[in-house]
């Protein structure tokens, strides 16, 4: 796992500026105008469980141009697209362990996230660090190394499967605003704060979880300020996270 921890915000204030509906952009080309239409790329529940809509993911992408890459981008990109498999593969099993529909449903949006990366992995031509989608197998020692980790832990009890999932989330969380902030990509930051959208909802869906079955969740990794910011806040619906760097630094430390 990423030793860096960095700051959580929830601030999204220029991406929301775009609200859940679409926005438009006009690009004149010789003397032919053309609307540019940014449409939502997620698809939330009530119960905060948030994919990806690949067609629209790949839309919205079509309109971005394609940057050069700096080091840091490129291993933001094979760091994230490992870390969200990881995600799925911890849920999946937990639902095997556990049979809780929450976990199965979570594992199936995580899907969606790692595909997600994978898009702009192929957009820039990177080698993808997922040869073979063998559940619980990272090509990252340090990925490898907290999965081992928290499926021992998750089997203890099915409160520890659910603190399980909640601290997943927090790491996720910590670990997009850390590469958004070294990133100067368009693409890369829509993609980026809609996973940290899906994060926060799915923190959300988590310890609401652990509250309902008479128990507290308190945080591992992100500030309290941060942290209870994401709880209290509402689930949030998406938007196209377009034009909007929202990296900053708001943790613990690790």
């Amino acid at each position: 796992m990423s030793k860096h921890i960095s700051v959580v915000t929830i601030a999204f204030a220029m991406s929301l500026l775009v609200g859940v509906g679409c926005t438009q952009q006009q690009n004149q080309i010789g003397n032919q105008e053309v609307d540019k239409v940014y449409k939502s790329i997620l698809s939330v529940d009530d119960t905060g469980n948030t994919q990806f809509n690949k067609g629209e993911l790949q839309n919205n992408l079509d309109l971005l141009e394609k940057d050069l890459l700096s080091e840091e981008e490129k291993a933001g990109l094979l760091f994230m697209r490992e870390e969200e498999k990881l995600a799925h593969d911890i849920y999946d099993a937990l639902y095997e362990e556990w049979g809780q529909k929450i976990f199965d449903n979570i594992s199936n949006s995580e899907q969606t996230h790692t595909d997600a990366v994978k898009t702009l992995i192929d957009r820039y031509g990177l080698e993808d660090p997922i040869v073979q989608a063998e559940t619980g197998v990272f090509d990252n020692p340090d990925l490898q190394k907290l999965y081992d980790d928290l499926i021992k832990q998750s089997n203890i009890s099915l409160k520890e499967a659910f603190i399980i999932g909640a601290i997943v989330e927090e790491v996720d969380i910590l670990d997009l605003e850390k590469y958004l902030e070294q990133n100067d990509n368009e693409d890369i930051e829509l993609v980026y704060n809609n996973l940290l959208r899906g994060s926060r909802n799915h923190l959300r869906a988590f310890v609401k979880n652990i509250e309902n079955n008479g128990d507290e969740y308190v945080e591992k990794y992100l500030s309290a300020e941060s942290y209870l910011e994401i709880i209290d806040g509402d689930i949030e619906r998406g938007g196209v996270g377009h034009g909007n760097n929202s990296g900053r630094r708001n943790g613990k430390g690790r």
